[in-house]
């Protein structure tokens, strides 16, 4: 488990960070959950673009490149949506919804991973 920060603003975005490094773990994604915490989120790497088919809840998006500067954001994604691909991103941080208006986060911002 690791710690999402937003290094543009100093401050703990998602204090629970789960990572989708592997073939599954990356096409389970939030699947076969019932809610996604403000607290939590999953990282999903090589990944530019999304679907939220077969899922139960809606979630906001942030796109990164490999730096982890945010290249785009989606807001309050429904179920049963797809995301097109975005350019210049090499993986998406999957949050809660309302995460990205209550926590700020904006295009250009530099997020950081930790312990």
């Amino acid at each position: 488990m690791a710690v999402l920060k937003n290094l543009t603003t100093n401050q703990t975005l998602v204090p629970q960070l789960s990572v989708a490094r592997t073939f599954w773990s990356r096409g389970k994604g939030l699947l076969g959950r019932s809610a996604l915490p403000q607290e939590e989120a999953l990282w999903i790497h090589r990944c530019n673009s999304i679907h939220t088919y077969f899922m139960k809840f809606s979630i906001d998006c942030v796109f990164v490149d490999k730096n982890l500067q945010v290249k785009a954001i989606y807001q309050d994604v429904k179920p049963w949506r797809l995301v097109a691909p975005v350019w210049g991103a090499s993986s998406v941080i999957e949050l809660a919804a309302g995460t990205v208006t209550t926590m700020k986060i904006n295009v250009g911002d530099q997020l950081y991973v930790g312990a």
